[in-house]
């Protein structure tokens, strides 16, 4: 089955409920499943009569918005391949995938990716026709608007019948290092994996939840829970940019979102260092609320009766303590799913005090997304959670993750060598994760085995877990270990600047430009109490012994970290060389 047949599922199921949320001049709006269903069937006539034909490739580079659902639905409806390409991809990323995947159209967002998109027109062959989901420009020629796209195109439409094998997207992966690779990702993956969540979760009435869309579309993660959303007829609703989620969350007040470690590590570190310069009093009064919402919550996980006298405390922690940080996420959340990268247990059960509950999981494009999670109950604290409908996991040499299931990919797109690099004889995907299966069935993920470090020592140092320790201070924004080949641990921190700055008043150091500031005497020893406080119960050997810090934030479009905020290792270690090469040479 063709997965965009939910569209005609829901219309009839209910016409005139909210299917998309979207903000426009300054005001959320929203389209009823009939009025997205019938633009999404123009937009696939308009495709058709383009010349999109069945397994053709139609590109879309874009920030995150109905016009992008759109046009990905409309796609998917004609048989069609979308290959989503990362908004903050820059021209020669974007040329790759382009000169790769063949789309012969491409769906363009603001101005500077359409400028990208024809600046390339000339050196595709394939490429017939860019199409801009904005109005607010002047196109070029091979060009136009959405809007006048469809504009005189039919709203009736027969989705074109796909089977389980028929690839309906090529996500290309932002990997950590090495080039691109194009993930053939089927209707029938993209099926199981929502049949997987229905099944695992048991979801009651799902139809009635909200979730708000801030991860970017071209991933995986966000592609695959904002589809599952729609497959169920819950609504969505679209966040173009992502820097403005605290507000958005206060005005949307969704129910459920997807998001990543890095966005709770945030808000963990700005609670405590609020907290730090609270009153005595108020200090008190956060502690004893988190004890209590511990105890409430450690029932709850192990589906316990909570003793109505704690209960009562708890009623008080949230009216005191709870309620007010609950209100800045909107005030409704309560199922989020988090991953694509490795979250500290100390974290997961600060939020769990709250009562707010982070759905911890573990999966990759390849895989479709999940395939372990955190159950409602009984999940275990620092683990991956277990495992999702048919998913298969056996732990390899070097104690790599393998996978089987109906959530594995196709294959990489015109790369059977990596296909074939990635799967056993015996048709086991590996992972490139290293972890541990414990006899409850929890998967605990211990590091990517090609991010372990040796010492020149002969140590081996994993680095997520001692990142995720100092990332969830509120005066480090972002960290990376460097031990590889090294007689000991060094790092490259990227201060919180926010924090940072009120800091400097207590210093007495005056702010010129942040440069002369990370490299003032009074703030690199600040920087060396704090990180020799964090880290006074690591080994001796994982200890950090020197570190740089850093004058402005690793950025996605200057490809230091991917869409989903991992550092990426091998570009970063390139790119500071010589930063790096002071470090052991002092």
């Amino acid at each position: 089955m063709n997965i965009a047949e939910f569209l005609n599922k829901n219309v009839k199921r209910f016409p005139q409920k909210a299917s998309v949320g979207f903000k426009k001049n300054n005001e959320w709006k929203e389209l009823t499943w009939a009025r997205f269903q019938k633009t999404v069937f123009k937009t696939a006539n308009a495709l058709a009569e383009a010349g999109v034909q069945k397994d053709d490739k139609v590109a879309i580079f874009a920030d995150n918005s109905p016009e992008w659902m759109m046009m990905d639905l409309a796609t998917l409806c004609l048989g069609a391949v979308t290959v989503p390409i990362y908004s903050t991809n820059g021209t020669e990323q974007v040329e790759y995938i382009i000169n790769h995947a063949e789309p012969k159209i491409i769906l363009a967002g603001n101005e500077e990716q359409y400028d990208i998109c024809h600046e390339l027109l000339s050196k595709s062959q394939n490429v017939e026709l860019i199409i801009s989901a904005k109005s607010s420009f002047k196109l070029k020629d091979k060009s136009i608007t959405l809007q006048d796209f469809i504009e005189n195109t039919s709203d009736k439409f027969y989705i074109v019948e796909r089977t389980n094998e028929d690839v309906a997207t090529i996500i290309y992966t932002s990997g950590t290092s090495g080039i691109p690779k194009g993930v053939m990702i089927t209707h029938g993956n993209f099926q199981d994996t929502f049949d997987k969540h229905v099944k695992f979760f048991n979801f009651k009435n799902f139809e009635g939840e909200h979730s708000l869309a801030f991860l970017p579309l071209s991933h995986v993660f966000e592609r695959s829970w904002t589809l599952f959303c729609f497959s169920q007829g819950a609504k969505v609703s679209f966040l173009e940019n992502p820097k403005l989620i605290a507000s958005a969350l206060v005005e949307v007040r969704p129910t459920t979102m997807c998001s990543v470690p890095r966005f709770y590590q945030k808000i963990y570190a700005g609670i405590h260092e609020m907290l730090s310069a609270a009153s005595p009093i108020k200090k008190k009064i956060f502690a004893w609320a988190i004890e209590n919402g511990s105890q409430v919550s450690e029932l709850k996980r192990n589906q316990q009766d909570v003793p109505f006298l704690l209960n009562q405390k708890y009623k008080i922690a949230n009216a005191l303590v709870f309620n007010k940080i609950k209100t800045k996420l909107g005030g409704r959340l309560w199922f989020m799913p988090c991953g694509g990268a490795s979250i500290s247990e100390e974290v997961t059960k600060f939020f769990d005090a709250m009562g707010i509950h982070i759905t911890v999981g573990y999966g990759m494009t390849e895989t479709t997304a999940t395939v372990t999670a955190f159950p409602f109950t009984k999940y275990k604290y620092g683990s991956a959670g277990k495992l999702l409908g048919d998913s298969q996991i056996k732990i390899g040499e070097n104690n790599e993750i393998l996978v089987k299931g109906s959530g594995i990919m196709k294959g990489y797109y015109k790369n059977p060598e990596e296909t074939a690099k990635v799967f056993t004889e015996d048709g086991w995907m590996k992972t490139g994760d290293a972890g541990i299966f414990d006899n409850e069935g929890n998967l605990t993920i211990t590091d990517r085995i090609k991010d372990l470090m040796k010492t020149s020592n002969g140590k081996y140092i994993a680095p997520q877990p001692i990142e995720n320790m100092f990332s969830n201070n509120s005066y480090i924004n972002q960290i990376m270990l460097i031990a590889e080949d090294k007689p000991f641990v060094s790092a490259l921190i990227v201060p919180n600047f926010e924090t940072l700055e009120e800091k400097l008043k207590t210093l007495s150091v005056t702010f010129t430009n942040w440069k002369e500031v990370v490299e003032n005497e009074k703030v690199q020893k600040f920087y060396q109490e704090l990180i020799d406080g964090i880290q006074s119960n690591v080994s001796s050997f994982e200890k950090i012994k020197k570190f740089i810090l850093m004058p402005a934030d690793f950025e996605i479009q200057n490809g230091e970290i991917t869409p989903t905020l991992k550092i990426k290792r091998n570009i970063v270690l390139q790119k500071y060389s010589d930063k790096i090469d002071t470090i052991y040479n002092k």
